[in-house]
Parts: structure tokens; sequence; C-alpha cells
């Protein structure tokens, strides 16, 4: 009974199978053509632009240091004079002492400023230094004229003419001429109350007001 069953099953699987296979058409297809992607033209529609080159200057601006950047500078660069003296680096601590000169001038701290400078010619004039020495002197012009005495100010400057045309610093001529002319009609705006020394060198002017 199970075999005939299963008989009549397969036959009855077999024949939808066939009508399935008979509904097949051999038909060619049509092949619709691919679908166009879109295009954008857009960007022609643009009008073409040309960057300019022109160079533009930017104007320099110079920020004022504040008395706490100098302290720190005059620390650090003392530091270093301290240690070329000690191991006499004395070619080393003339710029050393140059430099802090050049530091107590932004601050009014003539006195020390002078001090400084004369100290590093001492030490140029020995090693033979002498486009330092020249630049010394030039300060020391600068700082002496501050302290109202354009008289030694301009002796320093004509040693230091002198010096440039003896050596063959001719760069230096038109400098050392054009700071003589400068002493020779400047007027100290700063009186001897406004100088500041190493004791005050850190006070405001606010609290001088006060």
């Amino acid at each position: 009974m199970k075999f005939l069953l299963a008989v009549v099953l397969s036959l009855t699987v077999s024949l939808s199978a066939s009508a399935q296979w008979y509904n097949i058409s051999f038909k060619k297809h049509v092949r619709y053509p691919a679908i166009a992607l879109p295009q954008d033209h857009s960007i022609k529609k643009i009008p073409a632009t040309y960057i300019s080159r022109a160079k533009v200057k930017i104007p320099k601006f110079n920020f004022q240091q504040s008395d706490y950047n100098i302290e720190l500078a005059e620390s650090a660069i003392m530091k270093v004079a301290q240690h070329n003296m000690r191991f006499r680096i004395y070619d080393i601590a003339s710029y050393n002492f140059s430099d802090l000169a050049k530091l107590y001038i932004k601050q009014n701290r003539f006195s020390e400023a002078k001090w400084f400078l004369l100290q590093s010619s001492i030490i140029s004039r020995q090693q033979n230094n002498n486009q330092l020495t020249i630049a010394d002197l030039m300060d020391l012009a600068i700082v002496k004229a501050n302290m109202g005495d354009p008289l030694q100010a301009q002796q320093d400057l004509a040693e230091a003419l002198q010096l440039s045309n003896a050596n063959g610093l001719l760069a230096n001529v038109a400098g050392i001429q054009k700071e003589l002319k400068f002493v020779q009609q400047y007027k100290p705006t700063i009186t001897k109350a406004e100088w500041r020394y190493a004791s005050d060198a850190m006070v405001t002017s606010d609290k001088k007001n006060n």
C-alpha cells in the first residue's frame, strides 16, 4: 500500500513539472537601452575668475617689552656673563655686558648702562674688537646725551668715527654721522628724577605716582 502511494505521488509531481516546462517561452526578450547617467554642466556656466598675485606689505609692529620680560632677560644674560668672566672667556663676556647695557637703556637705567658699556669697551679694546668698541661708543653717546652731557657724547662719537676710518669699517661712518647730528640737536626729555636704578627697576609709574 505504501509503495502504491509513493508511485502515485511521484507521478503527480512529474506531471506538474512537465506542465510548467511547456509554459516556458523561448522567444527573445526585448532588451531596453541602459538609462543614461545624468550630467551636470552647471560649472561651465560659472565665469572664469583670476586670482590676483599682488604682493601686500604687512606693516611691522614692534611690541614693547614689559619690565618683567626685561628682568628675565637681564637675569639670563647676567648668569652667562658671570660664567664667562669666571672662566675668562672675555671676548664673549664683553658682548654680554653690551647686551645688558641695552636692556638698561630701555628702562632708563642710564648709570648702570654706562658702567656696563665702559666694561665692555675696556675688554673689546684689549681684544682688538674694533667693531664692538665702535658699537659701545655709539651706545655710550646715547646714554651720555640722555644724562645731559652732550659734549662727552660727541667725543665718543668722534672717537668711533676715527676708529671706523682707521680700520676700514666704512659701513659704520654713515650711522655715526647721523647719530652725531642727532646728539648735537638732542635735548633730553627725561629728567634726572625719572632715572631708574637697580633698586627700583621694577617700580611702575603708577606706584611712583601713588
